[in-house]
């Protein structure tokens, strides 16, 4: 039996769809502009994914979405399209942390504690802490970058890399911070094994109540008072 997933990952700027099967990955197509034209580039993404390994919906057997942190809209348009592709072919649903998706990006050394970070509002970014092993050691937060945050952190030589850091430059400048440039967003590509995982675990959300994990409340600007 061929366990084909397709992948979604629209929490950040960059709009990327994969395909996988047992574990590994067959086909990935995504963009990143800063206009978040999700909406444009989403269901032409999934539509050439599928085209290019010959495959239809009925062929999957589970749709995998990245959950958040992240951009309210993009976490909006990627869960809806997840879940309507479930609920018109009958397919369970996974989810998986977007920070733990960018953290597969980066393979860290025994004595690393990896740092992924996507910009948030002003001074604030979404974050967690992993051990070399992927485990987590600081939950998934949003955290206003300060010199204070530094002893939030775990102790010990940490890898910082995401849309984040630029703001954190400046500020968390010990020796025990190391930025790696190389990584900035979240891919679909890098949900291939924990989809996985969590498929074979049969760890399945809850359709009709599944929320896309905004982290926090979405703001809009005020309206102007003429």
């Amino acid at each position: 039996m061929n366990d084909y997933h397709l992948l979604l990952e629209t929490a950040t700027t960059n709009c990327s769809v994969a395909i996988a099967n047992k574990g590994e990955l067959l086909f990935c197509k995504e963009s990143n502009e800063a206009d978040f034209r999700h909406s444009d580039y989403l269901h032409v993404f999934i539509e050439e994914v599928m085209r290019e390994l010959g495959l239809s919906f009925s062929s999957l057997s589970a749709v995998g979405v990245s959950m958040g942190p992240g951009s309210y809209t993009g976490l909006r348009i990627g869960v809806s399209s997840a879940k309507g592709i479930c609920y018109a072919n009958d397919l369970p649903l996974i989810a998986v942390n977007t920070l733990e998706v960018l953290a597969q990006a980066y393979e860290p050394k025994a004595d690393e504690i990896i740092v992924p970070m996507i910009d948030a509002r002003r001074m604030e970014v979404f974050t967690m802490a992993l051990n070399a092993n992927h485990e987590s050691v600081l939950t998934t937060s949003a955290m206003i970058i300060s010199e204070e945050v530094s002893a939030a952190f775990p102790v010990g030589k940490k890898v910082l890399f995401g849309s984040g850091t630029a703001k954190c430059k400046p500020i968390l400048t010990g020796k025990e911070f190391i930025y790696n440039d190389e990584i900035q967003f979240p891919s679909a590509k890098n949900m291939v094994s924990l989809v996985a995982k969590k498929y074979a675990n049969k760890q399945f959300e809850d359709l009709a109540y599944f929320e896309p994990f905004y982290l926090k409340d979405f703001y809009t600007n005020a309206p102007k008072v003429s």
